[in-house]
């Protein structure tokens, strides 16, 4: 049997420096690394968490105030969070941002301080006792769920940690899915979803340099030309990125292969398609209920047009055999302090342009500010604006930063005598030192170390 693996979804495609620290200084602060006068009252900001909106946050800062000192926090001992954890290994040109934010950890008004736990280690009230704004940027850990019988099956995964396990987030090295299987079933059609795909199809020794499904070696797409009914005349009020990438599935589904394409897909041995109008309603499991083994998917159709377009139930279901399902339907960001104000329905912190309601001197930025849409760009953009926002209290009076704060220093402190040791930037370049030279050694841009463990040992050898 050829080796195949489906995409499936019920989602419509076309809808929508270092300078400061000294030797001595920095043994008396217990490893923080920054140097501080007791009398200082230049405006301290911390920022907890060191994904892009953590660094996009604090660099506008350090650029748009030459004043202002910024700490970032960091639950793990390494930074840049989903650069690090989540762009697939096929995308390297995206990883280029860690440069750009290498530069702001090393400037002489940022300090890094990883293998801080904020919300066990330290409260988020204790940072703002430190503190004169303290911006949560630190993400979307958590899954939405299915909500389908069997998603706890073995064999269902959701994409987020599905994409943490090949990328070597600690949390996930345990995973070990079963990749044997014949069919794969993704349930999603977004960028994380087509990520996982290409990573199931391609290769391992074209990872690096692959990015289109539709050029994958040794593969052909399969489409149902149904669903694509219509689809050319709601094109023209389409966004132009979104049009670009519908006409390039059109083109696959619809338009005939030339020559040379066609024998290519003659000898491709695995398949790769979408599915729309799907939607899941149970995962299947094999007569000992010890795995997946398919999925039942309603059949939908669209009422409507436009924006006010809805998929609804036709009555009718399908059922596919597969023993892999991921599901690739949203991440979504958890409360860090029972303290903090928290949207449970919509997963994001209640906020106006970055300014945490009711919580005076509380911002937010990234996906905990948005909810986890949009790429590394947008990403930028949602974080520049709540860092426009902080500085805007600051000039207006609504932040007051003249008394003087002690920053690091008193949270270095409170974490000293609770037993944790924060890794700096230094110690991560350690373990980014190892990491690039397990990689030479076999080819690769690096070789990452998957535990807490090796990490802290590394960074404090």
């Amino acid at each position: 049997m050829r080796s195949c693996r489906r995409l499936l979804s019920e989602l419509k495609l076309w809808t929508s420096g270092r300078s400061k620290w000294t030797r001595g200084l920095n043994e008396g602060l217990g490893g923080s690394g920054k140097a501080f006068l007791s009398t200082s009252s230049c405006p301290k900001v911390c920022i907890v968490g060191s994904g892009p909106a953590g660094f996009y946050t604090a660099q506008h800062l350090i650029k748009a105030r030459q004043d202002v000192e910024v700490d970032i926090y960091e639950r793990l001992p390494v930074p840049f969070g989903l650069v690090r954890f989540g762009v697939a290994p096929d995308h390297p040109e995206v990883k280029n941002v860690i440069n750009t934010f290498t530069q702001t950890a090393k400037h002489s008004r940022c300090s890094f301080y990883g293998n801080v736990n904020v919300g066990k280690d330290v409260t988020v009230d204790e940072l703002q006792g430190a503190y004169h704004a303290v911006v949560l940027s630190y993400g979307a850990e958590g899954n939405r769920r299915m909500g389908v019988p069997g998603e706890d099956l073995p064999g269902v995964y959701s994409a987020k940690d599905f994409v943490g396990w090949y990328n070597g987030l600690p949390s996930c090295r345990e995973l070990k899915p079963d990749l044997s299987c014949e069919t794969a079933i993704i349930l999603g059609q977004g960028n994380v979803a087509l990520d996982v795909a290409r990573i199931l199809l391609s290769p391992l020794d074209i990872l690096k340099e692959l990015r289109e499904m539709v050029n994958l070696p040794g593969t052909r797409p399969e489409m149902v030309t149904a669903d694509f009914e219509g689809v050319s005349e709601a094109l023209k009020d389409v966004p132009r990125p979104r049009k670009r990438l519908t006409e390039l599935l059109l083109k696959t589904a619809l338009d005939a292969p030339g020559d040379k394409e066609l024998e290519r897909r003659r000898n491709a041995a695995r398949v790769w398609g979408f599915r729309f109008y799907r939607s899941p309603t149970e995962i299947l499991a094999d007569p000992g209920r010890s795995r997946t083994a398919g999925i039942r998917l309603a059949v939908n159709r669209l009422e409507g047009s436009g924006d006010a377009a809805r998929a609804v139930l036709t009555g009718e279901v399908e059922d596919v055999s597969c023993g892999l399902v991921i599901s690739s339907i949203g991440y979504k960001s958890l409360p860090i302090d029972p303290a903090v104000p928290f949207d449970s329905h919509r997963a994001v912190m209640p906020n106006s342009v970055g300014r945490v309601h009711q919580a005076p001197g509380l911002y937010c930025s990234g996906w905990l500010k948005t909810g986890p849409t949009g790429v590394i760009a947008t990403t930028m953009n949602n974080s520049f604006d709540t860092a426009r926002s902080l500085l805007e209290d600051m000039d207006s009076g609504a932040l007051d930063v003249s008394p003087a704060k002690p920053g690091s220093q008193a949270v270095s402190s409170l974490l000293e005598k609770r037993g944790v040791k924060p890794v700096t930037f230094s110690d991560w370049e350690k373990i980014d030192s190892l990491e690039t030279r397990r990689g030479d050694a076999c080819g690769k841009p690096r070789e990452k170390l998957l535990s807490v463990e090796e990490m802290l040992k590394v960074a404090r050898a």
